[in-house]
């Protein structure tokens, strides 16, 4: 998006992160540090985007967290927590956003789901079932507001190697990549940029990618 001209809100929790990517990409990049966990926090996120850079285009619903493995050996915590930030986090988010986009006629709403949201992975029933609410909500939200001249869509890669991956043993990592089982984040934003760019009569409405040596 800074490559196309945009000027990005990013958001995360981490401050420090932010001030990181400020001083990498300078003025385009507006930081603002909220914790999508606290939902008052999480109901600051459009108004001082709004307050910050004037008017949003595009939305990307992008943050996310990860539980695997057997349902009987997951902590509830960390589900209810999983469940929280990937599902309601997003549904408030695109609620507070739509007001500003139809008052507009215009908007570009992006959810980051998974492969995870179109094949019923059994290694990881907690995360799979969040990506496939995800999936009914972007379908059934997009046609609600295409009539407003908003598009609604969801990108659902295979795995990437990004913060999602940080507990990988340096090993596995370095394997999965060398033998062409992941994606790299820049191929990621590549197909969104091409969902974004398409004439406004056109929605992209999921995209699902996956490296090509990667098999279910």
């Amino acid at each position: 998006m800074l490559a196309a001209g945009a000027r990005v809100v990013m958001v995360d929790r981490d401050e420090a992160a932010l001030g990181l990517l400020c001083n990498k990409h300078g003025n385009a990049v507006i930081p603002l540090a909220i914790d999508l966990l606290d939902p008052a926090d999480c109901a600051t996120l459009v108004p001082r985007a709004l307050e910050k850079a004037g008017h949003i285009d595009i939305f990307h619903a992008n943050a996310g967290i990860y539980v695997g493995g057997d349902l009987v050996g997951a902590d509830t915590g960390a589900i209810d927590r999983m469940l929280n930030l990937n599902i309601n986090v997003v549904m408030k988010n695109v609620h507070d956003v739509l007001p500003h986009m139809i008052e507009r006629a215009t908007g570009d709403i992006i959810v980051t789901s998974s492969l995870a949201a179109h094949f019923p992975t059994p290694w990881e029933p907690v995360y799979a079932s969040s990506k496939w609410a995800i999936n009914c909500f972007v379908q059934t939200v997009r046609r609600q507001v295409f009539k407003h001249g908003i598009r609604v869509g969801s990108i659902s890669p295979g795995p990437v190697i990004s913060a999602l991956l940080a507990d990988w043993p340096p090993e596995k990592l370095k394997e999965a990549r060398e033998s062409g089982s992941l994606l790299e984040a820049s191929e990621v934003a590549n197909v969104i940029t091409f969902m974004l760019t398409r004439p406004r009569g056109m929605t992209i409405r999921d995209v699902v990618m996956l490296p090509t040596n990667f098999d279910l």
